[in-house]
């Protein structure tokens, strides 16, 4: 069996989003409270804890944080993006002089609170249907500049990332089929216009409208607002479609793929991945996530 890695961010992307939160963050003047009352020779030690059991994530952009402050901080990880930890746990230490230590602090926590958050919360959806063959997805509901933070988030907690933008795939949505006025029409259009390589998916409201969409052999459908009965009908019609019974039907590489979207709630997935579907898709695993509570905590 294929382990899949734990997935990374490229440097350069880490350290320009850390470039901009600090910007914002120093202003005009720079941190003046720790200016005012911090000599320059005093040095600190702290160590970053959480305070809740959750999944991290951040870890690089808080070391890239302090790096871009001070690089005479040491910056030392005793877990990894991707690790459960129980409360309680140190996940990093930090030392060196104080006013770079103190002046880090609240951008690095804000990266690790809330990407920690999206993992942690991915993760308990993700845990819901393990005994299934679904994947929970994220949409690109985000936090405008954040997105690539928050799905690599959603990839750390178990999820799976659906497009990152509006040029890496094809969605053709309510709105389009209304425009375009026709479900298999639409996928044409899009496979003449897109290369080979490009996915494309076509949302659908029922089940006459999957038939048309199938008749045009789009790569995945999109089930919105489905429950689980018409969703299991729907794996039935794909099935039926393909040809395919059985346990002919989940590792077969020509069907179509299906996803279910839609009122997806922690108490509602299971009951959704367990009709056969490939993917679940959800805003919520970015859009609802609390922050995960993590603190610095300096012992000189």
């Amino acid at each position: 069996m294929t382990v899949a890695l734990r997935p990374e961010l490229p440097a350069l992307m880490v350290e320009e989003q850390v470039r901009a939160a600090l910007t914002e963050d120093l202003g005009r003047a720079g941190d003046i409270t720790t200016l005012a009352t911090i000599g320059p020779e005093m040095t600190a030690t702290a160590d970053m804890r959480v305070r809740e059991a959750g999944v991290i994530a951040g870890l690089e952009l808080a070391r890239t944080t302090f790096r871009l402050i001070d690089p005479a901080i040491r910056f030392e990880t005793l877990v990894a993006d991707g690790d459960r930890v129980a409360p309680g746990t140190t996940i990093a230490r930090i030392s060196g002089r104080a006013r770079g230590v103190l002046s880090a602090e609240r951008v690095a926590l804000n990266f690790l609170m809330h990407l920690s958050g999206i993992a942690t919360y991915t993760a308990k959806f993700a845990d819901e249907i393990a005994h299934t063959a679904a994947k929970v997805c994220c949409t690109r509901k985000t936090i405008p500049g954040l997105r690539a933070l928050e799905k690599y988030a959603v990839r750390l907690g178990g999820g799976s990332n659906h497009r990152y933008g509006l040029d890496d795939a094809v969605l053709i949505k309510d709105n389009h089929i209304a425009v375009s006025r026709g479900v298999a029409s639409a996928i044409r259009a899009a496979r003449a216009y897109c290369g080979h390589l490009v996915k494309v998916e076509v949302e659908v409201d029922g089940l006459a409208q999957m038939r048309e969409a199938l008749s045009a052999s789009p790569d995945v459908i999109l089930l919105d607002n489905m429950g689980p009965d018409v969703l299991r009908e729907a794996v039935a019609v794909n099935a039926e479609h393909w040809g395919l019974s059985g346990g002919d039907y989940a590792g077969d590489p020509r069907r179509t793929r299906l996803e279910a979207s839609g009122n997806v709630r922690i108490e509602t997935i299971r009951a959704m991945a367990e009709t056969g579907v490939d993917y679940i898709s959800t805003s919520k695993i970015t859009m609802a996530a609390p922050t995960l509570d993590i603190g610095l905590d300096i012992s000189l």
